[in-house]
């Protein structure tokens, strides 16, 4: 008789399941309509995080509340949160013309409203990728304020420690805590945390404002504060989606309305009919790779241009950047903010009206249809499918639209290499599933070679979201004959909407380029190069305008 052999799944399979059954339980908890996160209806996802313990929340599965994690989380999400019991998603719905004052998270664009002291509103204007990225943050704060809770909750009847009773004292003070005052409460903090008061210290400053420099204080208060309340009271905090988001998401909405507001504004400066080519990047690299070397030459003598975009990088470079502006509106450029939910703006250059003698790329050949660019900020998740989609179909549905090209320029997590590196890939993998879209790249890593930057080719991954990834799954994609060079969120959801245009709907030429190129804000596979660990800083800037100048090279024909 055959004996039965003992299988066992690897971290990277178990890891897979666990980003699949979050992937589930999100839709599932989604069309439900609420659900309670730290109750039984919150139990798979908070099992499945735990499970799959993402580099960017670090310890979570320790009993020591993670400090950097906390930090990434709460600097993307909006100021109060912490203190309220009920989150309520909604779509746009008004809120803008009421007397709520929107709350922008320092870190994502997202508008938020407190409606009152138990309840925040949370805008979802941007797909599911926004629903995947709140609720695993939201999941991961509620498990962190449980092991608050655990440490100074002494009984059942709601005792709690002498370090809890210290720190509601401290953030009860309505006035900026003083030094001595501010260390006694870190002493005390750090007790409950179950960190040092150095580990404290440290990060103390970063979860501060000008306005409220002791919020880390605030946080960890009222993060403890519910979790107790959810035991002692049963006060469960409740997530809530709204009826006209489950309504609206998945019906392109606001991707819609955002394409329409391009292609009439094309249409009234009589643009529709020329060749066009859609850039994803920022709202500067291009207009800056144009027009800022020859505006600044004479503020920065004898400086390379790459010193001049990381000046113009700086915070506080407001009446540099706008010196460059007023000249590229001057000379074909049109600024598109955006109206329609989407958070992604627009600016359109008509290259007919630029002065290529004043300009980095003297030698533009453009030929005799000038061409267009439309330039549109960074998309988000399956966001980018939504835009692309929509901006690809025919304007008023039988004005096809001369699309000669789509560049992708964005950032990416790297797993070989380092902050700064670049990655060109040959295919997008979605993350869960089988689909692979292989494309021709226009952009060929020997392009950027010589330029002190490290250059990976190959396959890129697509995932459900950056603060899911841990480093079982991402070693099993590197290491294999997946051969993964980095990984990012929008790549497959791009490539989607391009190919449906080009090869099957026809709304755009057959032979559409698409270039990819992505620059590495960190590598999840190296402790302490996570995104936790903070930005980029000026180290991002040079390979952001070496991708973006290659990108217009193509464009311009310049040989």
């Amino acid at each position: 008789m055959k004996e039965t052999k003992n299988i066992s799944r690897s971290r990277a399979q178990e890891s897979s399941a666990a980003i699949e059954k979050m992937y589930i339980t999100m839709r599932h908890l989604f069309n439900r309509g609420f659900y309670k996160p730290m109750g039984i209806s919150g139990d798979t996802l908070r099992e499945a995080l735990l499970a799959l313990r993402p580099e960017i929340y670090g310890n979570i599965g320790e009993e020591k509340v993670e400090l950097n994690g906390l930090l990434y989380v709460i600097e993307r999400l909006p100021v109060g949160i912490e203190e309220c019991r009920f989150i309520n998603l909604t779509s746009e719905e008004g809120y803008s013309k009421s007397h709520f004052q929107a709350i922008v998270p320092p870190k994502r664009r997202r508008n938020c409203y407190r409606i009152d002291e138990e309840q925040m509103n949370v805008e979802i204007t941007r797909g599911r990728s926004d629903i995947y990225d709140i609720l695993t943050h939201l999941t991961f704060i509620f498990i962190e304020s449980h092991k608050i809770r655990n440490r100074v909750l002494l009984d059942d009847a709601g005792e709690v420690s002498r370090d809890w009773f210290k720190l509601e004292q401290a953030v009860s003070q309505k006035k900026k805590l003083t030094l001595v005052e501010k260390e006694k409460a870190i002493s005390h903090a750090a007790n409950i945390l179950g960190r040092t008061f150095e580990e404290v210290l440290d990060i103390y400053d970063a979860f501060g404002s000008a306005a409220a420099p002791d919020r880390f204080l605030h946080v960890i208060f009222w993060l403890g504060k519910l979790a107790i309340e959810e035991i002692v009271d049963d006060n469960k905090r409740t997530i809530t989606f709204s009826p006209i988001l489950r309504e609206r998401l998945g019906h392109h909405i606001h991707g819609e309305i955002w394409a329409t507001n391009i292609k009439k504004v094309l249409e009234e400066n009589q643009l529709l009919d020329r060749p066009i080519h859609v850039i994803s990047a920022n709202m500067h690299s291009v207009m800056n790779s144009i027009f800022a070397t020859e505006v600044l030459k004479t503020k920065f003598k004898d400086k390379s241009d790459f010193f001049i975009y990381e000046e113009l990088s700086k915070s506080g470079a407001d009446v540099l950047r706008d010196e460059v502006s007023a000249v590229a509106l001057k000379y074909g450029m049109i600024s598109l903010p955006d109206t329609s939910g989407t958070n992604i703006d627009i600016q359109i250059f008509d290259t007919a009206k630029i002065n290529w003698s004043k300009t980095s790329f003297a030698s533009a050949d453009l030929g005799d249809k000038k061409p267009v660019l439309i330039v549109m900020d960074y998309a988000f998740g399956e966001q980018a499918y939504e835009t692309i989609d929509e901006l690809l179909k025919p304007y008023k549905k039988d004005i096809l639209m001369n699309v000669e090209s789509v560049s992708i320029m964005g950032k990416a997590g790297i797993l070989e290499g380092g902050k700064g590196d670049i990655m060109i890939p040959n295919a997008h993998i979605n993350e869960g599933t089988a689909d692979n879209y292989f494309f021709e790249n226009q952009l060929t890593a020997e392009m950027f070679e010589g330029n002190d930057i490290a250059v990976f080719a190959g396959p890129m991954v697509t995932v459900l979201g950056t603060s899911l990834q841990n480093r079982d799954l991402l070693k099993f994609f590197h290491e294999s004959t997946w051969g993964i060079i980095g990984l990012e969120m929008e790549g497959s959801y791009y490539q989607k909407a391009i190919q449906s245009a080009s090869k099957i709907r026809k709304s755009v030429p057959h032979d559409v380029k698409v270039r990819y190129a992505y620059y590495a804000s960190d590598n999840p596979l190296e402790t302490g190069s996570t995104l936790a660990s903070g930005g980029l800083g000026t180290s991002g800037v040079k390979p952001t305008y070496l991708i973006t100048i290659k990108i217009l090279e193509q464009i311009f024909n310049v040989k």
